[in-house]
C-alpha cells in the first residue's frame, strides 16, 4: 500500500501543491497523500531523504519539485526498494557550478541581512514564464510562501542544495516508474536538466508544460495534476 509522497521546494510548503491536489482525487494511492516539510528540518540533502525515509515508512511514490526533487533523487539512492515511483518536476540531477555557488554565496549575505524580500523579487522573473510574471496573485502567493520560511531557512536550504551530490552517478540503476516534468520556459532548471534526468532513467518520462516557468504547480496546476494522475493511474 504506497503512500503519495509531495516534497516542495526550496523554502515552501504545502501551498506549492494546492491547486494541483484536486487534480489527484481518484487517482491516488491507496495509503494516500502526504506534503513532507523534511528541507525544512535537517542540514543537508542525504539527511533530509534520510528523514522522509525514516517518517514514511512502507512503499513510497515520491513527487518532488526542483530542490524537493533532488530529495526525492537520493531517497530513491538510499531506499530503491522502497520507492514505488518517481515524480520529478524542474529538478536538476547535477551538482552545483562555481557560477551558482557564487550567486547563492551572495545571496545567503543578503538573507543574513534581512533583505530576502529585496533579493525575491529581483528574481521573480526568473521563477515564472512571461505570462505570468506580472500576475499579482500568484507571484504574492510565492513572495508569501517564501518569505514565511524565514531568512534562517533560506540560508539552511541554500547552504543544502550548494553541497547537494551528483544524482546522475546513480540514476541509471533506478528501475521504478518515473516520470519527469519542467516548464518549457524554466529559467532556473533549464529543460535541459530534465531530458539529462529522463534519459538517465531506464524507460522514464518527460513531459515539458507549457506556459510554464520554474514554478509549474503555481502556474499550470491543471496540466501538472493531469501528468501526475495518468502517472498515478498506470502505477495502480
Amino acid at each position: 500500500m504506497s503512500t503519495l509522497v509531495l516534497i516542495p521546494g526550496l523554502a515552501c510548503d504545502a501551498r506549492m501543491w494546492r491547486e494541483v491536489l484536486p487534480g489527484l482525487q481518484g487517482g491516488l494511492p491507496a495509503g494516500g497523500c502526504t506534503v513532507s516539510q523534511v528541507h525544512s528540518q535537517f542540514a543537508s540533502i542525504e539527511t533530509m531523504a534520510a528523514g522522509l525515509l525514516d517518517r514514511h515508512p512502507g512503499p513510497l511514490v515520491l513527487c518532488g519539485a526542483s530542490m524537493g526533487g533532488i530529495i526525492a533523487m537520493e531517497a530513491a539512492r538510499q531506499a530503491p526498494e522502497r520507492i514505488a515511483g518517481l515524480a520529478l518536476l524542474g529538478t536538476n540531477a547535477r551538482p552545483e557550478t562555481e557560477d551558482m555557488r557564487r550567486l547563492r554565496s551572495g545571496a545567503i549575505a543578503f538573507f543574513e541581512a534581512g533583505r530576502a524580500l529585496e533579493v525575491l523579487q529581483l528574481n521573480l522573473p526568473m521563477a515564472f514564464h512571461p505570462v505570468h510574471a506580472g500576475h499579482a496573485g500568484l507571484t504574492q502567493t510565492y513572495l508569501d510562501m517564501v518569505m514565511a520560511a524565514g531568512s534562517a531557512q533560506l540560508v539552511a536550504q541554500n547552504r543544502a542544495i550548494m553541497a547537494r551530490p551528483d544524482a546522475r552517478l546513480h540514476l541509471p540503476q533506478r528501475r521504478c516508474p518515473t516520470l519527469v516534468l519542467c516548464g518549457e520556459s524554466d529559467q532556473l532548471t533549464p529543460p535541459e536538466c530534465s531530458r539529462e534526468i529522463a534519459a538517465l532513467v531506464p524507460h522514464a518520462q518527460f513531459h515539458l508544460v507549457e506556459k510554464a516557468g520554474h514554478m509549474l504547480t503555481l502556474e499550470q496546476p491543471e496540466a501538472v495534476a493531469g501528468f501526475l494522475l495518468e502517472f498515478l493511474k498506470k502505477l495502480a
